[in-house]
């Protein structure tokens, strides 16, 4: 009897959170992803994902197609879910060309560009398990209405719609890191590949995104504030704590008290010898008196990410010669940030820092001959790389490139001699 009353209360509970939960959302529509309506503490209205008006995407797209030549057609795919056992999901991140053409967080879809049709959205068909489960997910109303989807359709009838598209257009491009065999296994597509007609997308977004608009810089800075403070605070805390993990969980918490999303990346703590290797991601050595501790760390905030590396001894002082190969860094950082103007180019930048700190290690006696070879087995890194949507944004643009306004670089310098 006992065993039966806790059943009823437990049913009744169920049903009353239901009844509760449909009235407290009844008013605001639920799309699977925050709106001004549903998140007035976050967002602004006219803004589709936090900072970024839903105008400043519709303005992408036209850029993109304008970019596209004519009669083409740019097939985006979601990125996947990716599973980390058979039930439980690893954390969703979207794929950054589909993110910054439709505003859509969310998994499962295919959006579809042409001078044609404007966007054309396929979007995921949600089961009530999978509502009950994961919660509300973005579908067709939501494309038309939220996304500004000029087109848009569940997801089962892609293989009938976008093979007609695709015979339609001379050109077709698709973002091939995320591409899914929803389309790819496609007759039409498949045809179009064989014959050449088959190119990535990438060449046209990534030149969309390298330049910010103000809205992004905007997001970018509170994000590279964010990871400021954050790794300020874990320093501050290194000296009770001189433990690599203790660190790593330390600045990830920092930055999420802070309003990030999650870490740009796994952070790099490394102490010792361990900040010799340049993507250390074991985090699990107590840090020796004496020895520095090496934090490649970064945030996202709202889609757009942050990238710091910062180099100190938890035990509060350096020694003579860290100080003086910490100082000699130092002073190239400054020097290189100087050169950061438009018609600079990374590569220029990156090679006067190899020549200053060439100069200097020679001055300290750490390079005698064929200086430039032996840097180079010492750090082979490159000075920086751009950011922005991805921690490494815009791939496809050469570091040769003059840098002009809008554009973010993160600039580091790092020795393993430290």
């Amino acid at each position: 009897m006992r065993i039966l009353s806790r059943r009823l209360l437990h049913q009744l509970s169920f049903k009353q959170a239901i009844r509760l939960r449909t009235y407290s959302t009844g008013k605001v529509s639920d799309f699977g992803q925050p709106t001004p309506a549903s998140h007035p503490q976050l967002m602004k209205e006219g803004e589709l994902t936090p900072g970024i008006t839903t105008e400043e995407y519709i303005s992408r797209r036209k850029r993109l197609l304008e970019l596209l030549p004519e009669k083409s057609l740019a097939v985006i795919a979601a990125a996947p879910v990716k599973m980390m056992t058979d039930v439980v999901p690893y954390t969703f991140r979207q794929d950054a060309d589909y993110l910054y053409l439709t505003g859509c967080q969310q998994p499962g879809g295919v959006a579809i560009l042409s001078h044609e049709s404007g966007l054309c959205m396929f979007m995921p068909e949600a089961k009530p398990h999978d509502v009950v489960w994961q919660g509300q997910i973005a579908g067709v109303d939501a494309a038309l209405e939220l996304f500004k989807a000029e087109e848009a359709y569940p997801m089962s009838k892609l293989d009938k719609i976008l093979p007609n598209m695709i015979k339609r257009s001379s050109k077709l491009f698709h973002n091939k890191l995320t591409a899914t065999p929803s389309y790819t296994d496609l007759e039409t597509f498949q045809n179009a590949a064989h014959v050449g007609k088959v190119s990535d997308l990438s060449i046209f977004t990534h030149e969309l995104r390298w330049a910010k608009s103000p809205a992004e810089l905007k997001l970018m800075r509170e994000s590279a504030a964010i990871a400021c403070q954050a790794l300020l605070q874990t320093m501050f805390h290194s000296r009770a704590y001189p433990h690599e993990g203790i660190l790593s969980a330390k600045v990830e918490y920092e930055c999420r008290m802070r309003g990030a999303q999650r870490m740009a990346f796994n952070p790099v703590v490394g102490g010792g010898p361990s900040a010799c290797v340049i993507h250390y991601s074991r985090n699990d050595q107590k840090i020796k008196d004496g020895d520095l501790v090496l934090m490649d760390v970064g945030c996202e905030l709202h889609g757009y990410c942050s990238d710091l590396t910062r180099t100190w001894p938890p035990c509060g002082s350096f020694s003579s010669i860290q100080e003086e190969i910490y100082d000699l860094i130092l002073q190239t950082n400054k020097e290189c940030i100087r050169l950061c103007k438009p018609s600079a180019t990374i590569r220029q930048i990156h090679n006067y820092s190899v020549e200053l700190l060439c100069k200097g290690l020679k001055e300290i006696g750490i390079l005698k001959r064929d200086e430039y070879r032996t840097y180079h087995q010492l750090n082979p890194t490159s000075i920086g790389h751009y950011l922005g949507m991805d921690v490494h944004d815009s791939s496809m643009i050469i570091y040769d490139r003059p840098l002009k306004p809008g554009v973010v670089s993160y600039l580091f310098q790092r020795s393993p001699l430290l």
